[in-house]
């Protein structure tokens, strides 16, 4: 890896559910500037691209940008660098990262394929079936809310409140248990999972070494493109 990345400015590109823990573990002076991206974003991948794409082309001064996102339902493949190097977790989405590592996702995936989970920046700014049910009720009605809000969610067996520590599911649960009671609805129980900042710290530590970039986090130089191949592992 050239020697001239390291020196860099290190830029954050990351969807805002993430913002919380830059807050919390970005040293001072470590990041030259923060951009972060509505969650809403995710819903339509089309528009998570194009988004991701016009900020990383508006920054003038080739960067190491930190991208906060996995690669969310394929939002993020094909992404150009341009004159920047990109730094990614190599994960599907953000929850690996709230888990703290690859494994625990995989592990988590095999007990409960059918999950959906909530985080302290998705309930604090994102999205969630009961929040999404009342919005298709106010523009469209009661029927066609339903009907939505089931072909979206009937095949989910459980709601999950991941975080990074005990006061934070004290904080949240009652926010979490809502939506959990509006899930009974498809037979979903809930759970609580105390998480683990270990992948995002590493993720900060990748970006300060790029050379020491291991195969948790995936680099595209210059004039590289980001494909949804470089995700793919082989199955634990």
């Amino acid at each position: 890896m050239n020697d001239n990345i390291s020196k860099r400015p290190i830029v954050v590109l990351a969807c805002q559910v993430f913002q919380d823990l830059f807050e919390r573990f970005v040293k001072d002076g470590q990041i030259q500037k923060f951009i972060y991206l509505d969650y809403g974003l995710h819903s339509i991948p089309r528009k998570l691209t194009q988004a991701v794409q016009e900020a990383l082309d508006n920054l003038a001064e080739p960067s190491l940008v930190i991208l906060g996102y996995g690669l969310c339902g394929n939002g993020l493949n094909g992404i150009r660098s341009g004159k920047h190097t990109l730094l990614i977790a190599r994960a599907d989405d953000c929850i690996a990262i709230f888990l703290g590592s690859y494994e625990r996702y995989q592990h988590e995936f095999k007990s409960e394929s059918g999950t959906y989970y909530l985080t302290k920046g998705w309930l604090e700014s994102g999205s969630n079936p009961l929040q999404e049910y009342q919005e298709y009720v106010k523009k469209y009605g009661l029927a066609k809310a339903n009907w939505l809000i089931d072909s979206l969610y009937h095949n989910y067996k459980r709601v999950v409140l991941v975080a990074h520590s005990q006061a934070d599911l004290d904080t949240y649960r009652g926010q979490a248990q809502e939506v959990a009671k509006f899930c009974e609805r498809w037979g979903m129980h809930y759970q609580e999972i105390l998480g683990s900042s270990e992948y995002f710290e590493n993720l900060l530590l990748a970006a300060s070494q790029p050379n020491l970039v291991g195969e948790n986090f995936v680099l595209v130089p210059p004039g590289g493109t980001l494909r949804q191949d470089q995700f793919m592992r082989l199955l634990l």
